[in-house]
């Protein structure tokens, strides 16, 4: 069985993170080892939230997890609050990493042209640092313009999605993914590069006309599992975006319509039967 691990909060109430990302990876048949940077009461599109930090936890608990030999097949970030928990996850990276080791980063902090609260674009800098040891990044659009200075735009065509998927290239990252890439009226999707093979990718499905909280973490989450078993790049990309857009759908159907986030947890056995 392969294993994941994955560094990111807990949100206690509210599907983001590592509370979506520990029972899909898990159920994709995929030991989900996690490493929480914070412990919150809810995420924070609630008001008057708790946080616990973490961060003085991680060094701690990496290190015993070295003296037991631990490895991983994966290891993926997805939030990270801080410039310390950025230099952290390197560190993770180069004790765990290697050849045999893929690197996947989410690099959380922004949408719809604006950085999250919490950060500034020295952050998006570190965070753009970060994802130069990776082996796949997947930024929405508005990350990839905050990491390599782009002006953001509502409106935009498929030469302008090449553009940047050049400048995150120069990152370092070997495969760039941008998420949200919508190249024609009702469809959104995936647009993708591989430095290794100098090919692009794209997969459009059908656009939902409905935002949730943690469907970033969804897709992700989908992403990395159905990479850890076996599917090709193309083919993740595909299942994560179908899946991620059929549980928007099931979402709507709730008459509480909640807004903290999706109902994942009806759709995953879709999702396992798909796998199988």
């Amino acid at each position: 069985m392969k294993r994941i691990l994955t560094i990111q909060d807990i949100s206690c109430l509210g599907k983001c993170s590592t509370t979506v990302a520990l029972p899909i990876i898990s159920a994709m048949g995929v030991e989900t080892v996690i490493l929480p940077t914070a412990v919150l009461s809810t995420h924070t599109m609630f008001k008057n939230f708790t946080v616990k930090d973490l961060t003085d936890q991680l060094i701690p608990i990496t290190d015993h997890w070295k003296s037991e030999g631990v490895k991983f097949d994966a290891i993926y970030t997805g939030y990270l609050g801080s410039a310390e928990e950025i230099d952290i996850a390197k560190r993770i990276f180069d004790e765990f990493g290697g050849d045999d080791t893929l690197i996947f980063i989410d690099p959380v902090m922004a949408d719809n042209g604006k950085l999250y609260p919490a950060f500034d674009e020295a952050y998006a800098k570190l965070n753009a640092g970060l994802c130069g040891k990776a082996d796949i990044i997947v930024p929405n659009i508005t990350e990839a313009c905050f990491m390599t200075d782009t002006e953001y735009k509502e409106e935009y065509d498929e030469d302008y999605i090449k553009e940047l998927l050049a400048k995150l290239n120069k990152l370092g990252a070997k495969i760039s993914v941008i998420t949200g890439a919508s190249l024609s009226s009702g469809k959104t999707g995936v647009y993708g590069y591989d430095s290794s093979t100098g090919e692009y990718f794209i997969y459009q499905n059908d656009r939902v006309d409905a935002t949730y909280h943690g469907t970033g973490d969804v897709f992700a989450s989908v992403s990395v599992g159905a990479l850890m078993r076996g599917l090709s790049l193309k083919d993740a990309f595909a299942l994560a975006a179908d899946y991620t857009a059929d549980t928007i759908r099931e979402t709507l159907k709730n008459p509480e319509k909640p807004w903290y986030g999706v109902d994942f947890e009806a759709t995953l056995p879709g999702l396992i039967k798909k796998l199988n």
